[in-house]
């Protein structure tokens, strides 16, 4: 008998929550339950997480979290629950399935059946973001090594176990050279260490376009945070529906089970919500816990059910279905077809012995770090590129001069172009016109100068070479 956590969330999420935990029950599911209150109430309550400390605590000992949607309500500094158990929690490896119900469930693209394996920790998701001036913010996209290879070894590693042929990898490195480029990097790395699986890159744009076109031609795509939440709805609304679709959040020690849609108020309450898409979290669960039988179980009577025809009303079609039901009846169909097998779609049947080779972590010895220049971000109210940079060149020390001036980017000193527009947020590179180190101590004057000049600096980055390669990008126009 498994101990879990439930949440049964917030508008249709104790509707969905009540039929899938009938049909755990009608199954056989050998699960004990700590239910927990999250999401809305907590947070008007004045807690801005959404979760109690008690709550933590019984997730913590349990291990496992099968949770309905929540709602956070809008504006007051709330934090997303969903992003803050996964990074609280070392949920690294979000996996999304999305297959095709062809012709039960109405799509264009009947012959689809991929994974996506979305990195959950970093990226864009680490929410950390600033204004910079009056015109300017920014959001800062953090991509490690450790991240990259968490994820992409579990891709693999998910396909070698799971009979898949091929593991794609999307990423956007031909503009985002540094970050998205060190995801390709270790994707071609760890590739290499799979040869019976097939693998290939797409940039993530032209990646996306194919899986709304030809999603066929896709098997595990694995990719950052903000493609992955972006291309696995689109890929599951194509199936049909993304009320279909169920999730799993994987970590070292925890896991957590969701439908992929939100919590919709507007249906609550009303016994109209399609609780499949927790069923198949739920589903997804059975099968990491290791009731795998009880998992296909389900699973085939669910595809029974809607090979049946037997539909709510979000996947109703009068040419096709046979009964339109509510969340209540549909989850009382997949009970009375537990024991049953779909005739048309395929049957499920877990592989057995999974035995995912996901090691720690380990820290390579520190790279030889060279200190090459600095970028200083100045707050300027003015127009013309030649004049900010001749202020510049006013606290220039030495041999250390100004290099380049960007604006979102683009380069605009020396020799801009005067069809270029301009913010107020100037980034502005120092660099040793001899090639060689600066120091900190340097970096320090020309901020002593700055302000003795009333230049307003509001930030630095410095600007590094790894064992002799840059690790900075050049202005665009460079």
């Amino acid at each position: 008998m498994k101990r879990i956590t439930i949440s049964k969330g917030d508008g249709i999420g104790p509707e969905i929550m009540d039929a899938t935990l009938e049909i755990l029950k009608a199954a056989g599911a050998q699960l004990e339950y700590d239910e927990i209150e999250v999401g809305e109430k907590v947070y008007l309550s004045g807690n801005t997480s959404g979760i109690a400390s008690e709550s933590w605590e019984k997730i913590r000992n349990n291990k496992i979290f099968l949770k309905a949607p929540i709602t956070t309500p809008s504006g007051g500094g709330y934090k997303s629950l969903n992003v803050s158990t996964r990074k609280t929690l070392g949920l690294y490896a979000n996996v999304r399935p999305c297959m095709s119900l062809h012709p039960f469930v109405k799509t264009k693209h009947p012959v689809m059946d991929i994974v996506i394996i979305r990195e959950n920790e970093e990226d864009l998701y680490a929410g950390i973001e600033h204004q910079q001036t009056d015109e300017v913010v920014q959001c800062l996209k953090l991509i490690s090594r450790p991240g990259c290879e968490k994820i992409i070894r579990y891709a693999f590693e998910y396909a070698k176990n799971y009979g898949r042929k091929k593991v794609t990898c999307f990423s956007k490195d031909n503009i985002m050279k540094q970050t998205d480029g060190l995801f390709h990097e270790v994707f071609n790395e760890i590739a290499a260490e799979y040869p019976e699986i097939e693998n290939d890159h797409w940039i993530v744009d032209i990646g996306a376009a194919k899986v709304a076109d030809t999603p066929e031609d896709f098997d595990v795509i694995v990719m950052q945070n903000l493609y992955g939440d972006i291309i696995s709805d689109i890929a599951a609304q194509i199936t049909g529906s993304v009320g279909l679709a169920g999730s799993c959040n994987i970590g070292e020690e925890h896991a957590m089970f969701e439908a992929i849609h939100g919590s919709a108020p507007t249906i609550a309450g009303q016994n109209i919500a399609n609780p499949s898409a927790l069923i198949q979290g739920a589903i997804l669960m059975l099968s990491h816990i290791g009731q795998n039988e009880v998992a296909d179980k389900i699973q085939n009577a669910w595809l029974k059910t809607i090979e049946d025809g037997v539909h709510t009303v979000d996947i109703y079609d009068e040419n096709v279905s046979t009964q339109k039901v509510g969340t209540k009846e549909f989850g009382q169909a997949v009970i009375e077809r537990l024991g049953q097998l779909p005739n048309k779609m395929p049957v499920r049947k877990s592989p057995t012995n999974i035995n995912l080779n996901l090691p720690k972590y380990n820290r390579k010895p520190r790279l030889n770090k060279e200190l090459k220049g600095v970028d200083l971000f100045v707050h300027w109210d003015g127009f013309d590129p030649n004049d900010i940079g001749g202020q510049l060149r006013n606290i220039e020390i030495g041999d250390i001069k100004l290099d380049m001036i960007t604006n979102r980017g683009i380069k605009v000193f020396p020799d801009g172009f005067k069809e270029t527009f301009c913010t107020d947020h100037w980034r502005c590179r120092f660099k040793n016109v001899n090639g060689t180190n600066i120091t900190k101590e340097d970096i320090i004057q020309l901020l002593n100068n700055a302000e003795a000049k009333g230049i307003d600096v509001i930030k630095t980055e410095n600007l590094y070479h790894f064992d002799g390669k840059r690790s900075f990008s050049l202005g665009q126009g460079q």
